[in-house]
């Protein structure tokens, strides 16, 4: 039996509860029995598909999402793919303005980082980039 596409759902693609990522690479993520092409964020809301395919173009209103979770999120992590990208001085600005602390790096760091928080139940966030 094969695993459930999270792709293949109409509308913009979600999981409805935070949960561990599994695997990440070939261009997506597994996480709760089911696989996600294309970059995540993983809220307090859910995991939700992310348009961003690349770091270093992203923007502030691309963590829109994140800023209204804010009360529940006290750490972002973000996963700029292969390598460390530094954030804009546009996001840093947008991030502590909400109140919400942010560690940028390599999307395979921030998914482990993002498991061992999540684990501990600690307000964590992260956006993860798409690695091939």
């Amino acid at each position: 039996m094969t695993a459930p596409v999270f792709d293949d759902h109409p509308g913009p693609a979600r999981y409805p509860y935070p949960a561990p990522i599994d695997t990440y690479g070939n261009g997506g993520f597994r996480f709760a029995g089911m696989s996600h092409r294309g970059s995540i964020l993983c809220l307090p809301s859910g995991i939700h598909a992310w348009a961003p395919t690349d770091a270093s173009v992203v923007a502030a209103g691309d963590l829109a999402a994140v800023i209204v979770e804010a009360q529940n999120i006290e750490l972002l992590l973000l996963g700029t793919g292969q390598s460390l990208v530094m954030p804009s001085p546009e996001i840093r600005a947008a991030l502590q303005a909400a109140g919400i602390g942010f560690e940028p790096m390599s999307t395979g760091a921030a998914a482990r980082t993002y498991n061992i928080l999540l684990g501990e139940r600690r307000r964590v966030a992260a956006a993860l980039i798409a690695v091939a």
